[in-house]
């Protein structure tokens, strides 16, 4: 499959940067066309633009300057996100990066009256989001009840592309993480994406 992995941590030394390398190796051994976006390698500027903005429930969504980066979005067949989270969201870059790339005439359509949009990304079949977090579980599951999960799920994934099947893997307390239990995490991980079929049947 055509598989896209975003990554967004600005320390090479990361957890989350070999998380990365791990699933993106286990994703080329099987056979999937992988193509690797590093948001902060590439300088990705998160702000939406005045013209983008501008243009948002316009005829065209001026987005010459996101455009290769909402080229690729749109043929991926698999998408695998890796990121922390820090207060309990988004990375700015990652957020900037749904903002200005999940975008109306890609990742979905407007509706006449402005109403509920339609999905665009009906070419996504798998989905796996991975985030590191310095809390412990029972915060983020009991007390603020996964916002960043349920914002990837109900708001971008069953809005964009419902057909999409949507993982999600959290690595709480993630500063004191022993060897032993990162590699048991980055096994998972490893095992969700390994399910994935290497090609897409139409």
């Amino acid at each position: 499959m055509r598989t896209l992995v975003v990554i967004c941590h600005p320390l090479e030394s990361s957890l989350c940067r070999a998380i990365a390398r791990r699933v993106t190796d286990v994703l080329e051994e099987a056979g999937h066309n992988v193509v690797v976006e590093n948001l902060y390698d590439a300088q990705f500027p998160a702000a939406l633009t005045e013209s983008e903005r501008a243009s948002y429930y316009s005829s065209e969504y001026r987005s010459a300057d996101v455009q290769a980066q909402i080229a690729r979005l749109q043929v991926a067949e698999a998408l695998v996100l890796v990121f922390p989270t820090w207060w309990f969201s988004f990375p700015a870059m990652l957020k900037g990066w749904f903002d200005r790339v999940w975008a109306p005439g890609a990742a979905f359509h407007h509706a006449a009256d402005l109403g509920r949009i339609r999905p665009g990304l009906t070419q996504l079949r798998h989905a796996l989001a991975i985030t590191t977090l310095g809390a412990p579980a029972w915060i983020d599951r009991f007390i603020l009840w996964r916002p960043v999960r349920r914002v990837l799920r109900w708001a971008l994934f069953k809005t964009c592309a419902p057909q999409c099947e949507f993982s999600m893997l959290s690595l709480y307390e993630a500063e004191k993480v022993s060897p032993e239990r990162f590699e048991s995490f980055v096994r998972r991980a490893e095992t969700i994406v390994r399910k994935w079929p290497a090609t897409v049947i139409r």
